[in-house]
């Protein structure tokens, strides 16, 4: 799976079986399917983005992937539709876009591109996000890449010295979390360099074969939007 945005990890895996089973369960067939999935990945995709776009949220999506079963929505496609896989993909979407009028943006903006009912793709969205938790999920459980991050999460631990402080959180995400707050400069570039190469590690996993620029700008109204 190294080298595949969101959308090739999805349709690649196990020939695509989760993502047909996500769209017949909405009536959809194979290349309605593939349009919705397509047009709806690139918000997940930047919203992923805007989550990681910090350490520490960078060390909750690691912790997340590394601590949870997502991957078996791509292992067991027979999940998707089911009221747990929604209320899992709804819980995703709560997080990354903060607000259901969010959701419905999203969808609106994909109807637009593939002639597909706003109802049915803001139905797919959950399993969609899913599916993109699940993709990432397995790169970050590969052999080589969970050994990279375990090591960078060691050097983390090693430069926060004495000044860590406890943190709720375990694992990656708590040994990341430690270092904030420190407040020192060099532990501060330390934690910048390494969430730059920790970002690095997921590559254009966190990308999505799609027109993410315009997606970025539908985000921003929707989520404008949403707090005002």
């Amino acid at each position: 799976m190294s080298g595949m945005n969101l959308l090739e990890a999805i349709l690649g895996a196990q020939s695509g079986a989760s993502a047909q089973q996500a769209g017949a369960s909405l009536g959809l067939n194979q290349s309605q399917t593939q349009n919705a999935i397509a047009a709806l990945l690139p918000a997940i995709s930047s919203a992923f983005k805007r989550n990681t776009n910090n350490p520490e949220g960078f060390a909750q999506l690691i912790q997340a992937l590394q601590g949870g079963n997502h991957d078996e929505y791509l292992r067991q496609p027979e999940r998707m539709g089911r009221p747990e896989s929604i209320t899992d993909g709804n819980a995703i979407l709560g997080h990354l876009f903060g607000s259901k009028d969010v959701s419905r943006a999203v969808a609106g903006h994909a109807a637009q591109k593939t002639g597909i009912g706003a109802d049915i793709l803001k139905k797919l969205l959950p399993m969609v996000a899913t599916m993109a938790m699940g993709s990432l999920s397995q790169q970050t459980r590969q052999p080589s890449m969970k050994e990279q991050l375990a090591n960078l999460a060691i050097q983390q631990m090693m430069g926060g010295g004495q000044q860590r402080q406890p943190q709720r959180q375990s694992g990656l995400g708590g040994l990341l979390g430690g270092l904030f707050g420190g407040g020192q400069q060099k532990q501060q570039r330390q934690v910048q360099q390494q969430h730059q190469q920790g970002l690095g590690l997921l590559g254009g996993m966190l990308d999505a074969d799609g027109d993410g620029s315009v997606m970025d700008d539908v985000l921003n109204m929707a989520m404008k939007a949403a707090t005002r």
